[in-house]
């Protein structure tokens, strides 16, 4: 089994952040709302300003990224943030690291005094799911086309910290 933690990515992070979301959006286009093709054409100074704005998490195994999570503040709510950009390499799936990546953005979130955490998944996607409905989130009956992608349509839930 391999050495695995969860570290919060810093400025020195900043290019190990990006390769393992651009494998992410390699991965899974379908999951996420922006697509490689746009996150590879930015440059290093947005990408560091991604990384050190907001609470990036990142999942290593063996000193090597095999994960991501982001918290953000929740759009026009003071007291919520938002978990957005989960996944973890297929490879390593199984084996509790998404745990660990919700767990960290849910720490940091307490320590931002938010009340709630809440995401989007994009519906159809029972992994996800099914991770989220385990640590305690529940649907908020919330639907909309996933941004850029009218067909997709993704749900929001909601945890209560």
């Amino acid at each position: 089994m391999a050495d695995i933690e969860v570290v919060r990515a810093g400025a020195d992070d900043t290019e190990e952040a990006r390769d393992v979301r651009l494998r992410a959006l390699a991965d899974a286009p379908e999951a996420f709302a922006a697509s490689r093709e746009q996150e590879e054409a930015f440059d290093d100074a947005e990408w560091k300003r991604r990384v050190t704005t907001n609470a990036w998490f990142l999942a290593r195994a063996d000193g090597h990224a095999v994960g991501l999570a982001c918290g953000i503040p929740e759009p026009q709510d003071d007291d919520g943030r938002h978990l957005v950009g989960m996944w973890v390499e297929p490879d390593f799936r199984g084996r509790g690291l998404s745990d660990l990546l919700v767990a960290a953005v849910m720490a940091w979130a307490r320590r931002e005094g938010a009340q709630t955490l809440a995401l989007w998944v994009v519906d159809g996607n029972h992994r996800a799911l099914g991770l989220y409905d385990r640590l305690g989130f529940e649907s908020t009956g919330e639907q909309q086309p996933v941004p850029g992608r009218s067909e997709v349509m993704e749900s929001r839930m909601r945890l209560i910290l």
